[in-house]
């Protein structure tokens, strides 16, 4: 390989675009000039038959080369007028074509997943290519920026690395200290709780002092033959038992205070983490599975609320605990105290050991055990499909592999901590022992009274003991540093459709929208390219087109589910970025080609866009929607309950219950997303006759697979690969016999066709006619 090349080429691909494949390095150096420099590569996993076959497409500084595998050989364009890249893609498959002003030069295929380095290695060409047809050095590209959080993006790729922190970033402890956001409104009472916690573990200590007295003073001299003092014994006696009463009420008191307050953290941690998810874009669920989040928002928070209303509690008390025993077995004896703290160095050397092993091991428990909790979120709500399909068996195999990962990385983290805990135990054992010995020698010294010594022992024994809990600790303070950093994932995250930094209101909505240039890519995947479209107030708009040419997209658009990567949406003449995404959707009414419904009745099902309406009018919205009638057959009419996701009705009357919803709140702009597919035909001609009232005077963008329910559109719209290619009403777009003619005479073959096979005799059944 040449030497120049072998320098320049990796740090030209660092800085422009992804390396070339260390497989076609060999190949490439031999097709390059001596002081050619390679700007960005794109390498192929298609062939042009969409066999998978690996290729290479590279960008010099004065050409492009693609390998040939027919000829085994570089084929090669220099840079010249008129010569451009397209770039395309569509149903999994991308491709790129370079074209001059007369034909068509070259193409290739590609899988979505070498989209961004075509991207780069498209932008890279014009960008090159306009430089040195002007005779100019190339400037250094502008950095591409995440669109969510304007930070830089790595060359060739659509993941932004901040964006994905929520992956790649280990918990740590410290997270803990961002739970004080919500601990802030309760400091009060917090205060409190660690005052009375003082003074409750200072009423603790008073017992093991009153024993050197009762030992020194009265016990050890009553075996020298002296009378006991029963006065002194008594009061003694009296100060033990109100000491420990004294105790009990204060940490009574303590314990109430601060589990009230953990419960009131806990509950605002899971009402802001619930908030922070509805205000996410359906960008960051797309992502993510129900039953992840759910476990965050329940078992995380609990969790926590479990850490700081016990755990903290007990640490903070085994923290003054120790504290202030320590002081006061200086005071007794510095000696011995000094021989009570031989085994802390170890244990400190302990739980340096085995914190951060254990903390990683929980935040893997907390990830297995969510994919437990969404096999359980998936089957479930998806029973019905599980036993038509007979796959019980398939999902219980899914559910004990996933309880098998979940048993395999709790033993991982067990046995860690099975090690660390009886460890710690055996020294402070030890340590005990060493206080014993030490302490007989001192007695036999006479440096230290015998009631002295059963007092240190005592306070040792408690000592050691609050040691070894606060070691325990370490195990609790990492499962909650885990949860924390699961549930701060989502409370970092921001919405890729953002409120507007200064809102604008709207005047009164007319219906008017304008799409202006519209593109939109969903992560590597370019959907909607340059959409031109504008929809005057009370027009009907029909949008058609193959599955996958762009339809729901630009209704999730206009009604800003997603923001648009290119160009802009308008209503009323104002951008709807720069209106409170609230106040947009409240002139929208929608109706899903799959029925959602809530658990809860029909008139609350009803109402949900409008839940401070009357009975009236939800009335007459199941009117307008054909409902009334069958919600009347029901055993509690309007008050009858739909069952989970409404499986208590049919498809048909779980559809019309959705559109009687949309037209409750009386939308100016009405859309209707496959709004009668779920329907049989005499339905769907009732639901038509209601929606031809309905529409005047309300703008309504209607998208349907069946062209014959859009006959009556003032326009259709005629979406291919993320493009409107036709625009105009039913007979115009028949007329001109184009793409909406093809689909037409498709659809319609197809009906006819079955209609001929379904009034086709049937063969009558006979046994002779069986198979053997």
């Amino acid at each position: 390989m040449n030497s120049a090349h072998t320098a320049v080429l990796p740090a030209y691909s660092d800085y422009l675009g992804p390396a070339v494949p260390d497989s076609w390095r060999p190949l490439l150096d031999k097709a390059l000039a001596a002081d050619e420099k390679v700007l960005a590569s794109l390498g192929l996993d298609l062939d042009k038959t969409l066999q998978f076959r690996s290729g290479l497409v590279a960008l010099t500084d004065s050409r492009l080369l693609a390998w040939d595998h027919q000829t085994e050989n570089w084929q090669s364009w220099s840079f010249r007028e008129g010569l451009s890249l397209r770039h395309r893609d569509h149903a999994g498959v991308a491709s790129l074509e370079l074209v001059d002003a007369h034909a068509r030069l070259g193409g290739w295929r590609f899988t979505l997943a070498q989209d961004p380095a075509a991207r780069n290695l498209s932008d890279r060409f014009q960008a090159q290519m306009e430089c040195v047809l002007a005779g100019r050095e190339p400037t250094p590209p502008e950095p591409l920026t995440c669109p969510t959080c304007d930070a830089p993006l790595p060359p060739g790729t659509d993941e932004c690395p901040t964006c994905a922190r929520e992956i790649h970033t280990p918990p740590s402890t410290w997270t803990l200290f961002r739970l004080w956001r919500f601990a802030a409104p309760y400091k009060g009472q917090l205060l409190a709780g660690f005052l009375l916690t003082l003074v409750a573990t200072a009423a603790t200590l008073v017992p093991p002092y009153l024993t050197m007295p009762l030992m020194d003073e009265i016990l050890i001299p009553y075996q020298n033959g002296q009378p006991i003092d029963t006065h002194r014994v008594m009061m003694m006696l009296g100060g033990l038992f109100f000491a420990a009463l004294f105790a009990w009420g204060l940490g009574w008191a303590k314990t109430y205070i601060l589990a009230l307050v953990s419960e009131r953290i806990g509950a605002d941690l899971r009402t802001t983490t619930y908030e922070h998810l509805q205000g996410l874009s359906l960008e960051y669920f797309g992502g993510k599975r129900t039953g992840d989040l759910m476990a965050r928002i329940g078992a995380e928070t609990d969790r926590i609320c479990l850490f700081l209303s016990m755990n903290l509690l007990d640490f903070a008390t085994d923290v003054l605990m120790i504290t202030m025993t320590a002081i006061i077995l200086v005071s007794i004896n510095p000696w011995l105290a000094l021989v009570t703290l031989v085994p802390l160095p170890f244990i400190a050397w302990l739980i340096h050991i085995v914190r951060d092993k254990l903390r990683y091991g929980f935040e893997q428990v907390d990830r297995v055990w969510s994919e437990v909790t969404s096999v359980l979120a998936d089957t479930i709500p998806g029973i019905r499909v599980v036993k038509a399909f007979a796959q019980e068996k398939r999902e219980v195999s899914r559910f004990r592999d996933a309880n098998a990962r979940n048993l395999a990385v709790n033993d991982r983290v067990n046995k860690v901590w099975s090690v660390f805990s009886p460890t710690v135990t055996m020294l402070t054992e030890v340590g005990l022992l060493i206080v014993w010995g030490f302490g007989i020698w001192l007695v036999s010294k006479n440096d230290v009274t015998v009631g002295t010594l059963a007092a240190f022992l005592a306070y040792i024994s408690r000592f050691y003991t609050r040691l070894d809990s606060m070691s325990r600790i370490v195990s609790v303070t990492q499962k909650a540093a885990a949860g924390a950093k699961r549930i701060f994932d989502i409370l970092d995250h921001v919405s890729s459709v953002p409120e507007p930094a200064n809102p604008l209101h709207l005047p009164k909505v007319t219906g008017a929208i304008e799409v202006k240039r519209v593109g939109f890519r969903y992560g590597n995947r370019t959907i909607l390219r340059g959409v031109d479209l504008n929809i005057a107030p009370g027009e009907m708009i029909g949008l058609v087109g193959h599955s996958g040419s762009g339809k729901s997209t630009l209704v999730n658009l206009i009604c800003r589910f997603y923001d648009v990567t290119d160009g802009s949406i308008r209503i009323e003449g104002m951008d709807i970025r720069s209106v409170p995404v609230s106040e947009y959707r409240r002139n929208i009414g929608l109706v899903l080609q799959e029925p959602f419904l809530f658990f809860g009745t029909i008139a609350e099902n009803i109402a949900y866009g409008k839940p401070d309406a009357s009975r009236d009018e939800i009335i007459a919205a199941a009117r307008a929607a054909h409902a009334h009638d069958f919600i009347l057959r029901l055993p509690q009419g309007y008050d009858s309950l739909v069952g989970e996701r409404g499986q208590a009705l049919s498809g048909g009357e779980r559809q019309r219950i959705s559109i009687a919803r949309a037209l409750l709140i009386d939308p100016r702009i009405l859309i209707l997303d496959e709004a009668t597919s779920a329907v049989d035909t005499e339905t769907e001609m009732e639901i038509q006759a209601a929606l031809e009232n309905l529409i005047r005077g309300r703008t309504t963008i209607a998208i349907a697979h069946r062209l014959s329910t859009l006959r009556k559109a003032d326009r259709l719209v005629v979406l291919d690969r993320g493009q409107i290619v036709e625009i105009g009403n039913h007979d115009a777009l028949m007329e001109k016999q184009g793409a909406y003619f093809r689909l037409y005479e498709a659809q319609t073959r197809k009906l006819d066709d079955g209609a001929i096979a379904a009034e086709k005799p049937r063969v009558p059944f006979h046994r002779e006619h069986a198979p053997v």
